[in-house]
């Protein structure tokens, strides 16, 4: 054959097999089939002899086999199956230490069950039961009840005002002496009129301002110690701040808030992300991703690991019919300089209105979008400065961009405001500006301070016909203008 192999069915069981084809002619009759046979069974008890024999002397050398010595079954001839090697570590104690919510002690909350984790599966036993984190975490977070004024405006340009509710939650994060002090977001308590708080047994308070700062999105508030019953006081503790540095993907997360204003409720999920970027209308920020359910009224609230330490203070949720499980919290590590510096600051109460201190500028919002369209900083940017009046006095300019005020950020003319309702006339603040580079590009920094003057109107100094002739509806109550309705660039002028 021209072939170098051929196909050949040789039987059932194997099927195919490549068998090689014989060369040439064979002229040499055939053997006898009865000498093959004898052949064929001579060569095969020689062969087992030997088989056996090399069996019998490796059992005894070795002490491994049918003749080490070893039993075998009863009336059945064949040796005992040696047992399986053991794939799997058995099962060991581990006692986690999970943290109290006050204090920094630590307090041993039983055994788990667990598989080392060298072997190929790991068990945990109880890893989805938080109900013990829970109920050790929950007397620290409060209900916060926020009562401002919102102002709407129609078609026709006229503003109107209705009194809102919105709702949030905090966490008991210290105590001075004489007040708890709560962080939460700084969106839960934006442009209050009253704070209300409410603890985990169902006692509510009113509670004041501490301090806020909006770049980070974060707030403190303050409720006196002697509006709480000692049964109150007894209820409730102050977190365990935890480390936000060394987060793993997967780690437990376990979200707990006043979810849609309703009261306290757990969620449960993992650490979806770390240091991922989400963009709000503050700025960029590094966030912890979770799938821990957040939802309207969480913004504030805790989220913490399986030893009940805060690890995140909840803030803001992806919402779309495509989305599920996208919730975001502020990292506590890089919060914690932040909520020092506004739990430091002097309890703010509201000033009547005769008696608040004034900057004496109009202004406007630097939105994210004019900031990244003509490369200027957030905040607010000082359209007019009142002759003779408070901010003129300390060498603010117009064209100035606000940054700050009294060390709290600050962004828009609204936030402004609401700060100022809590400082009276006489009161000396520093303000930071960005001021434009003369002759130049960019801006520098530069810190004013200013004390506070009274609401003189900005028209019997500005020596500005086209300003006097404004109405009292085009000024709000803090003595500033709105420029809601002018084009940017007739506010900017020049600097566009």
């Amino acid at each position: 054959m021209d072939n170098n192999y051929r196909y050949s069915e040789n039987n059932y069981t194997y099927g195919y097999e490549h068998i090689p084809d014989v060369p040439g002619n064979n002229d040499k009759k055939p053997m006898p089939f009865w000498k093959k046979a004898l052949t064929a069974v001579a060569l095969g008890l020689l062969f087992g002899a030997f088989a056996g024999a090399g069996i019998y002397v490796a059992g005894l050398l070795t002490g491994v086999g049918p003749f080490s010595g070893s039993s075998v079954a009863s009336g059945s001839g064949a040796p005992e199956a040696s047992p399986a090697p053991e794939t799997t570590a058995p099962a060991q104690k581990m006692t986690p230490a999970v943290a109290t919510i006050s204090g920094n002690t630590m307090e041993d909350r039983g055994d788990i069950d667990v598989v080392p984790a060298t072997t190929a599966t790991v068990t945990v036993k109880g890893a989805t039961d938080v109900s013990e984190v829970a109920e050790n975490v929950m007397p620290a977070v409060v209900s916060i009840t926020n009562n401002y004024i919102q102002t709407a405006q129609d078609i026709f340009g006229q503003r109107y005002q209705a009194e809102s509710e919105a709702a949030g939650s905090g966490i008991i994060v210290g105590d001075n002496g004489d007040e708890l002090l709560v962080v939460t977001n700084q969106h839960v308590v934006d442009d209050a009129e009253t704070l209300r708080v409410q603890f985990i047994d169902g006692t509510e308070v009113t509670a004041n301002l501490k301090g806020e700062d909006e770049d980070s999105d974060l707030a403190v508030i303050a409720i006196n110690k002697a509006d709480l019953s000692s049964e109150t006081k007894g209820n409730i503790k102050i977190a365990s701040l935890g480390d936000s540095e060394h987060l793993k993907v997967g780690q437990t997360a376990i979200a707990i808030g006043n979810a849609m204003g309703y009261g306290q409720s757990v969620t449960v999920g993992v650490i979806s992300a770390v240091d991922r970027d989400l963009t709000l209308s503050n700025g960029t920020h590094k966030m912890i991703q979770t799938d821990a359910a957040i939802n309207p009224g969480n913004s504030g609230g805790a989220l913490v690991d399986v030893n009940g330490n805060v690890i995140g203070i909840n803030e803001a949720k992806l919402s779309n019919s495509v989305i599920e499980g996208m919730g975001y919290a502020i990292p506590i590590s890089r919060a914690r300089e932040i909520i020092d510096g506004l739990m430091n600051r002097s309890t703010k109460t509201k000033i009547e209105e005769k008696d608040r201190g004034y900057l004496g500028i109009s202004g406007v919002d630097v939105t994210s979008e004019i900031s990244e369209q003509y490369n200027m900083p957030r905040g607010i940017y000082i359209a007019k400065v009142g002759s003779g009046l408070a901010a003129d006095n300390a060498g603010i300019t117009a064209k100035s961009i606000i940054t700050s005020f009294d060390g709290q950020s600050v962004q828009t003319m609204e936030q402004l405001q609401s700060l100022m309702q809590y400082y009276k006339i006489g009161d000396t603040v520093d303000v930071v500006i960005q001021k434009p580079v003369e002759n130049g590009y960019g801006y520098e920094e530069q810190t004013c301070r200013v004390t506070l003057g009274g609401n003189m109107s900005m028209n019997s100094n500005s020596g500005s016909s086209e300003e006097s002739s404004r109405s009292n509806e085009d000024q709000d109550s803090s003595g500033y203008y709105y420029y809601h309705s002018q084009p940017f660039d007739d506010i900017f002028g020049n600097i566009w």
